[in-house]
């Protein structure tokens, strides 16, 4: 089910809202837990089995992790509950990238097995993980109750697309957590956000990324190419930060506060600040559950370097089983290194290295994203070459008019505008400013009528990172 859809804003979430709101207190998390699996079962019910066993491994696995004082046996024990979720999440995404590669080297000829991918298996299997990670350090006491851990691994806001909650994080939410007046006012705001990034600013420029990424690149000139690229890069930051919105908006309305996923990640200056921004649940989850683990920078200079490598690798094959992602991972682990050790992130000085800093990290930035969106890494490559005109134009096949057309360019022009932090706090603004708080009212009301109705017009309606 998705959030942006007509099912979802006007049939589920008034119901289950309704039910959630009217029952005792005690029983709120056995509702929340019920639509939550309803919510998943919607689109994929035979996918439902793998996330009830990976509950009942976690809760297992758990469970004797907290009873074993024996550290060795701890730590095995670990390493099982870790290899059995990690070999679910391979099969149903890995499997068959492996088995074309083998064939591929050896020149082989492997049967493929017909997979498909539960939706959203990426994101609740580094959740379940964060969990039997947090009670092996002792971080968070083992959670008993089973119906609790499920309902963290099924939490329908953030189930499927993230932010990845880490379990220390919401522990004590789980179990007790207040519901507000101005909580749900913030998290009605939050959502129309979320969603009228999705449908009014994403699908949108998806369309015109998606027209010119449709074509051999030998059949579009290099503005065009340049205006894929750049389409794309919006269209997937507004796509993915309007579904963390939407999560987070649906969290504030239950009583969760989930942490932040986006903070305006195409200001930085630096791709080491980039990741600091962007994707922020899954940069601190490899940061503390694999970055940290590996010795950090708590090492040698050239053990650092290695260490950062697998993580922008382990990042980049996390996104999906293709070269695509594990060229973008390295790509990008290539630039944090030479940040790291140039400290180009930390220089500072006139507007002059400002701009300089933040061109560069917009270069690196769009130049990966057409690694991202590409289907293979002929096409990323010579379409990179088209970027700077290196490639010899067959006759043009369409004129820029095809690709862009006036409301098109609006949205493109607001999207780049809304990147920057000019309306940060317009969420915050409180009552007594009775004009403001109006205006902000008025403009949600008309952001949501306008997003319900692309919604009801709308054949495009996909959330880029559900794949994952």
């Amino acid at each position: 089910m998705l959030f942006s859809s007509m099912t979802f804003i006007f049939m589920f979430l008034p119901i289950f809202s309704t039910v959630y709101f009217l029952a005792r207190k005690e029983l709120q998390n056995y509702v929340l837990l019920i639509a939550s699996i309803i919510f998943y079962a919607w689109g994929e019910p035979r996918y439902l089995a793998i996330m009830i066993l990976t509950i009942l491994v976690n809760y297992i696995g758990a469970n004797y992790i907290n009873r074993s004082h024996n550290p060795t046996h701890r730590k095995l024990l670990l390493i099982t509950t870790v290899a059995v979720n990690l070999s679910f999440l391979f099969y149903f995404k890995y499997f068959n990238f492996v088995i074309n590669n083998i064939n591929e080297l050896f020149k082989t000829h492997i049967d493929f097995i017909n997979i498909v991918m539960p939706i959203g298996i990426s994101f609740y299997t580094f959740q379940a993980l964060s969990y039997v990670v947090d009670v092996y350090r002792k971080d968070v006491p083992v959670q008993k109750d089973i119906y609790q851990l499920a309902l963290y691994i099924t939490l329908f806001p953030q189930l499927v697309a993230g932010p990845i909650v880490r379990y220390h994080d919401v522990a004590e939410q789980i179990s007790n957590r207040n519901v507000t007046f101005d909580k749900v006012a913030y998290g009605v705001k939050r959502f129309i956000i979320g969603l009228s990034k999705k449908m009014l600013l994403a699908n949108t420029l998806g369309s015109i990324a998606d027209k010119i990424f449709s074509q051999p690149v030998e059949y579009f000139d290099t503005l065009t190419a340049w205006i894929g690229a750049i389409a794309y890069t919006l269209q997937l930051y507004y796509d993915f930060s309007g579904y963390s919105d939407m999560a987070i908006g649906l969290g504030y309305i239950l009583g969760f506060k989930f942490l932040e996923n986006f903070n305006y990640p195409y200001i930085s200056k630096s791709i080491t600040e980039f990741w600091r921004r962007w994707h922020i649940s899954l940069s601190t989850w490899f940061k503390e559950y694999l970055y940290i683990p590996l010795g950090g920078n708590r090492v040698s200079k050239k053990r650092n370097i290695f260490n950062l490598l697998i993580v922008f690798l382990a990042t980049g094959i996390w996104h999906g089983a293709s070269w695509n992602f594990i060229f973008w991972g390295l790509w990008h682990g290539i630039f944090i290194i030479f940040e790291k050790i140039s400290g180009w992130h930390k220089k500072e000085g006139n507007i002059k290295i400002v701009l300089t800093q933040h061109i560069y990290t917009i270069f690196v930035f769009v130049l990966g994203w057409v690694m991202f969106r590409a289907d293979n890494m002929i096409y990323a490559y010579e379409y990179i070459k088209n970027m700077f005109g290196l490639i010899s134009k067959h006759q043009i096949a369409y004129s820029l008019a095809y690709y862009i057309d006036n409301i098109e360019i609006l949205a493109f022009s607001i999207a780049i505008l809304c990147t920057m932090p000019i309306f940060k706090k317009i969420l915050e603004i409180k009552s007594k400013h009775k004009i403001l708080y109006s205006i902000v009212n008025i403009w949600l009301i008309v952001l949501f009528i306008l997003s319900a109705s692309s919604i009801a017009a709308s054949t495009y309606n996909p959330f880029i990172y559900f794949r994952f």
